[in-house]
Parts: C-alpha cells; sequence; structure tokens
C-alpha cells in the first residue's frame, strides 16, 4: 500500500509548475512579440509583455513576405515551410522504410558475414555529423543534386539507430510465429507485410514522431548545399532574418519562430497516444 502525503504531492505539483513556467515563458515572449511592432519592441526596454496591435499585418508580413514599416523587405515563410514540411516527411519515412527492410533482412534472412554488416551499420552511429559532411557534399556535388529535394533529403535517409531498434523488436517475435507463416505458405515479403509491419506500428509511430522533428529543424546540412533562396527551410529563413538586415524586424522574426514551431508541435500532440505507447509499450 502506498501512502499519500500531502506534503510530498504539494511538492511534486509545485516543481511540474515551475517547470512548465520555464518552458513555457519563452513561447509566450515570442507569441507577445509577434503582435507589437518593431518599433515597439525596440524602444520599449524591457519589452511589454502584453499583447499587441499589430498581430494581422505581422503574420501577413512572415506568410507571405513583403515591405514592413522600416523599409525592410523580407522573404515569405510559407515556402520556406513547404520546404521543410517535404524535407521532414521525406526523411521521416524513408529512414523509417529503409531501417524496417534492412532489420528484416538481417534477422530474418541467413547470409554469409550477416554479423559483421549489422555491426557495420551500428558502428556508424559512432561517427558524428560533422566527420561524414564533407564527404557525403563532395558526393551530392558531384552527381549535381546541389538545391534539390534529393539532395536535401536522401543523404539523411539512412538511419542506424532506427535499424538497431527495429532488430532489437524483430528479434522479440516469436519463432513459432514465424513457422506458423511458412506452413501457410506466407512467403517473406507477405510475412513481412502481414504480420511484422501491424505488429510495429507503435515503434513506427514513435520514430515517425522523432524524425519529423530531425528533418525539420535542419540546418547545418540544407546551409551547405542550398544557395538558392527558394530552396531554403524555414529554420535558415529565421537565421537570415536575423543577420540578412541591417535592421532586424523582431516582430517579424518572432512570428517566423513561432510559426516554425506549429508543424512539429502539431504533429507531436496528433500523435502522442502513439509514440508514448510505443516507446513503452513493446506489445509483442
Amino acid at each position: 500500500m502506498i501512502e499519500r502525503r500531502p506534503g510530498l504531492d504539494f511538492l511534486s505539483h509545485f516543481i511540474l509548475i515551475v517547470g512548465v513556467a520555464i518552458v513555457a515563458f519563452p513561447v509566450y515572449l515570442t507569441i507577445v512579440a509577434s503582435t507589437q511592432s518593431a518599433q515597439d519592441i525596440a524602444s520599449s526596454v524591457p519589452m511589454s509583455l502584453l499583447p499587441g496591435s499589430n498581430m494581422l499585418t505581422t503574420y501577413k508580413v512572415a506568410l507571405f513576405g513583403g515591405v514592413t514599416e522600416a523599409g525592410s523587405t523580407l522573404p515569405a515563410a510559407l515556402p520556406m515551410m513547404g520546404t521543410s514540411l517535404i524535407m521532414a516527411l521525406v526523411i521521416a519515412i524513408g529512414k523509417i522504410a529503409i531501417s524496417l527492410l534492412s532489420a528484416f533482412a538481417i534477422v530474418y534472412f541467413r547470409f554469409p558475414m550477416r554479423s559483421l554488416v549489422f555491426w557495420m551499420i551500428f558502428v556508424t552511429l559512432m561517427l558524428p555529423v560533422e566527420v561524414r559532411i564533407g564527404p557525403t557534399y563532395k558526393v551530392v556535388s558531384d552527381l549535381g543534386m546541389l538545391n534539390t529535394y534529393a539532395g536535401l533529403t536522401i543523404p539523411l535517409i539512412a538511419s542506424a539507430t532506427a535499424t538497431f531498434l527495429f532488430r532489437q523488436f524483430f528479434l522479440t517475435v516469436p519463432d513459432e510465429l514465424v513457422e506458423a507463416a511458412r506452413v501457410d505458405g506466407a512467403g517473406p515479403m507477405r510475412f513481412f507485410w502481414d504480420v511484422l509491419l501491424p505488429m510495429s506500428r507503435t515503434s513506427i509511430a514513435a520514430l515517425f514522431v522523432i524524425q519529423f522533428i530531425y528533418g525539420w529543424n535542419q540546418y547545418l546540412w540544407p546551409l551547405l548545399i542550398t544557395t538558392n533562396e527558394d530552396m531554403y527551410p524555414i529554420v535558415l529563413g529565421i537565421k537570415r532574418l536575423v543577420s540578412g538586415e541591417s535592421y532586424t524586424e523582431w516582430n517579424v522574426l518572432m512570428a517566423t519562430a513561432f510559426l516554425a514551431m506549429l508543424p512539429p508541435a502539431v504533429v507531436v500532440m496528433l500523435m502522442q497516444r502513439w509514440f508514448v505507447k510505443g516507446l513503452v509499450d513493446t506489445e509483442k
């Protein structure tokens, strides 16, 4: 029997409330700044914590671009968000598809040096992105994939982490299930499609959320291979707003930052139940 202690309950709730406030306050500050004008933000120190009346104008400029009240010409965030969305979806779906197939081959197919192949994949986890980014850029450049969606996504699709997680899950599938499928005349791909894939749906959902956010937040790789502003993702667009003009339009910058937070937040909220279940439930 667990004894309830009011003091500990109050302390735990207090800590949770403080933690939420620390995380939520910068978001609130971003929203408030996006409703004010650039002059109001620059002239008031500290900045007012009350919403302003410039919200519609600010978000119109942030989404569709144009000339601001200060005369600055700013790019539209909407095309950049489209680029980020394509990157996030292709990277997430591509990583999951390739990792599922590679883990399936490693676990269920018998071929020479199978363990060596797995450990070669696993060892790539020890190589940071900075080590691989130079040779990867050279390959992408030689293939003529600079300033293309293929160049933005294909080099980031392979995932040793997802392959390892799916391999560990497939190892928990009972051998009797494999034998039953073989007796029923199911081939390898039929077994993969009708048995393993439905059993892996919670793991797939959890990895999709993680990989979507990973693809959406990409900065270093797009910075290297994109010279055309039409191919900039939203993270590069935010950086451009900071350093692209001598006078920073902080209200438009904050509005763009808030818009950039929305798609990952929506994905997490919509898939929260599956995400948590995929992390804590093996569903064997």
